[in-house]
């Protein structure tokens, strides 16, 4: 097989995709098992709030569910050609709709809290305090879950795919493989993110987070008789519930829109290309997966530079993962 027929493959998933996806399933079986352990036990024993809180981590379960479809599903077709720019992206579609689950049960808390609080229940606090601690326990441990492994060191992949436009002829050269493991300094944070694991930990750390709320409102109001400590407790949970959903809602809905992941990275890609003296005509950059940039750019040159050129002046931006540059002479 020779350079021109090379196949053109798109692999933009995390380095650490697989791992990723099996601490998902891992916490889903863990959310599961206490699922239907409180269920099983509140029908067993005549307990609804054991049987509410075992609904309610159906719900924590079921965003953890598709958290592992995403990943599994962009595995299985990351070679699919159906996808121009690879699979990559599934994770940020799953942690956009996340978001939306999240800032859904943040509305419905919020609501439920402020009918409490206007008219205040009666509270179980020997059978509420204990299944507040253990939703906690089984949070932390699925946060734990999540976690093991921490983060790879990234290296971009690159596949270079240059079209050359020259005098009114037109010379394609096909794509090109090579990995560069240099990183383009100070940037990228964003860019090698994982949202469907960010998505994934923040359901688990919403969770925690109202549990040791709803904790500290039912200690507070079983001890000074405060009721309305409990429905405080939730307002200002779904509150923070509702702002991390608006962060995740933000930076996914940015990445399917193909919005510019890092404005300072494109400056450097236009400083670089054109401090030779051409110009960039055009520039778009857009994210394809966590850890990996696609960029087109069209340069206008009067010196008779090919693609390769360009291609070796940007290799030290190591995020990006698929470049297609276009060469055109300037008019004279």
């Amino acid at each position: 097989m020779n350079e021109e027929t090379l196949p053109h493959r798109h692999l933009f998933l995390a380095a650490d995709h697989a791992r990723s996806e099996r601490r998902t399933w891992s916490v889903i079986v863990l959310c599961g098992a206490m699922m239907a352990a409180e269920i099983a036990g509140g029908l067993l024993f005549g307990s609804i709030a054991l049987v509410a809180d075992g609904l309610h981590m159906s719900t924590h379960a079921g965003a953890l569910l598709l958290a592992a479809l995403a990943y599994r599903y962009a595995r299985r077709h990351a070679e699919d050609e159906r996808f121009s720019f690879g699979t990559g992206k599934f994770g940020d579609l799953a942690g956009f709709a996340s978001a939306i689950v999240l800032a859904m049960i943040a509305v419905l808390i919020g609501y439920e809290s402020v009918l409490r609080l206007l008219a205040p229940v009666p509270i179980h606090f020997a059978e509420a305090i204990p299944i507040a601690c253990l939703g906690l326990a089984v949070n932390i441990a699925s946060a734990m879950l999540l976690s093991i492994g921490g983060h790879d060191h990234h290296h971009g992949h690159h596949h270079a795919h240059d079209h050359a436009h020259e005098g009114g002829r037109h010379g394609h050269r096909h794509e090109e493989h090579h990995h560069d493991h240099a990183h383009a300094h100070a940037h990228g944070h964003h860019a090698h993110r994982d949202n469907n694991m960010r998505a994934a930990v923040i359901h688990v750390a919403a969770d925690a987070a109202v549990s040791v709320l709803v904790i500290l409102g039912l200690l507070l109001a079983r001890t000074f008789g405060w009721l309305w400590m409990d429905p405080l407790a939730g307002i200002v949970g779904a509150g923070v519930i509702a702002t991390w959903s608006y962060g995740l809602i933000r930076d996914t809905a940015a990445i399917l829109l193909d919005m510019t992941p890092d404005r300072r990275l494109a400056a450097g890609l236009r400083s670089t290309v054109e401090e030779g003296g051409d110009t960039l005509a055009d520039l778009h950059l857009w994210r394809v997966g966590p850890g990996h940039l696609a960029a087109i750019l069209c340069v206008v040159t009067r010196h008779g530079r090919t693609p390769d050129h360009y291609r070796a002046q940007l290799s030290g931006f190591g995020l990006l993962s698929h470049i297609t540059i276009e060469v055109r002479a300037a008019a004279e």
